[in-house]
């Protein structure tokens, strides 16, 4: 196949194949993202490299990685290819942060890939989309917990940072400081922290508060998880069912008897605490209510409940998504896009998750696509192909 001048002046021109006839390098897009409040990049200069040697010809478009603190010319030094009209959503493979917008959709092409953060729980009329336009579109949010999956997980990896940030924006809120301090003035105490879910953000949650010099305690209803908490210096307090965990590794919803209960302990428990953060979600489903208005009105003034599952519907009655609300004395701060506030490192776990898995769609040998299904990670995340919805949770009933 020959080339077309616009394809050998964006660098795409792979020499010859093994019968002697020119051949093009498939391409892999990164767009720049255009949601308000997304500044991560689906690639570093690192991956750019690194997809070079997959024998694939990255094209990133202008500006993709401005929010990250990655330079188009980063970018171009590693070997990518720098498009300023668009050509990265011509790529045979398109790489994305959040979902596409609904101008996105629209450059969607028949046979192409797309990785990204789909978010198909919440937006399933555009899983339809993909399917009508013939796109394959893989939704990294559905990547099994395995061991083997572990390095192409963006959930924890965009988690586990999102946990410090989460400790440092409830602490700049809370106005006072987080370490027991020792003046010739007298002694100021040390903050208490109260993480409500010891999951990947909770656990980091925990850890960040402990270096800052906090008194942590931290909930949760997985059994693994007092072991956990313990293990990083933090008091665990609370009940834990002995089922509580789904084979996923993570919490199912509680029974109304078992909620009583946990409501009852975080109701008791919260009167003393300066700082909460609550981190408690389930995939699909929205976000548990776990701490009430009457339990905010009976906190001590000054204190901050940080909501990290804001955008899930909050664990926190009355937080605001994007907002700091107070109530009662009580700052109640609705985290969004948590990892989206801390980019440049955000952004370098991101690409190289998705990096991890698009390894496993590239034949080594032919350098072409090789989506094997019977890969139960392929398998897994895999939302739409040859123009119908596959992915069991989404598939239209038979």
């Amino acid at each position: 196949m020959q080339p077309t001048s616009d394809e050998r002046s964006l660098g795409f021109w792979n020499g010859s194949g093994p019968s002697g006839g020119d051949v093009l390098a498939m391409k892999i897009g990164i767009p720049k993202e255009r949601r308000d409040d997304e500044r991560r990049a689906a690639a570093s200069a690192d991956t750019v490299k690194r997809y070079k040697g997959l024998g694939l010809e990255p094209v990133v478009e202008a500006g993709a990685g401005e929010g990250a603190a990655v330079s188009d010319q980063a970018f171009a030094d590693a070997g990518a290819a720098i498009s300023p009209d668009g050509a990265a959503w011509d790529a045979e493979i398109v790489l994305k942060v959040q979902r596409p917008t609904d101008e996105e959709l629209a450059r969607l092409k028949q046979g192409q890939v797309l990785i990204g953060m789909l978010d198909p729980y919440n937006s399933r009329e555009q899983v339809d989309a993909y399917a009508k336009a013939g796109v394959t579109a893989f939704s990294m949010e559905l990547l099994p917990r395995t061991t083997r999956a572990q390095a192409m997980d963006v959930l924890s990896s965009q988690a586990n940072l999102a946990g410090y940030k989460a400790v440092v924006d409830a602490m700049a809120a809370y106005g006072r400081v987080m370490p027991m301090m020792m003046t010739a003035a007298g002694t100021v105490t040390p903050a208490k922290v109260f993480i409500v879910g010891a999951g990947v953000a909770g656990l980091q949650a925990i850890a960040t508060a402990r270096r800052m010099g906090a008194v942590v305690t931290a909930t949760d209803v997985r059994p693994a998880a007092r072991e956990e908490t313990e293990s990083l210096g933090a008091k665990f307090v609370g009940f834990v069912p002995s089922d509580a965990a789904t084979k996923g590794g993570y919490a199912r919803p509680l029974t109304p008897e078992e909620q009583a209960e946990q409501a009852k302990m975080v109701a008791e428990h919260l009167k003393t605490q300066d700082i909460v953060v609550t981190t408690a979600q389930i995939p699909g489903r929205k976000a548990p209510r776990i701490i009430t208005a009457e339990m905010v009105r009976s906190m001590k003034p000054g204190a901050v409940v940080l909501d990290m599952a804001a955008e899930s519907g909050g664990n926190v009655e009355g937080s605001v998504l994007g907002e700091t609300v107070t109530v009662g004395g009580v700052k109640l701060v609705g985290a969004k896009n948590l990892p989206s506030l801390i980019a440049p490192a955000t952004t370098v776990l991101y690409a190289r998750n998705l990096l991890n898995f698009v390894t496993l769609l590239i034949d080594p040998k032919s350098k072409e696509l090789k989506i094997d299904t019977g890969d139960e990670l392929i398998k897994g995340t895999l939302l739409t192909q040859g123009g119908a919805v596959v992915h069991d949770a989404f598939k239209p009933a038979a």
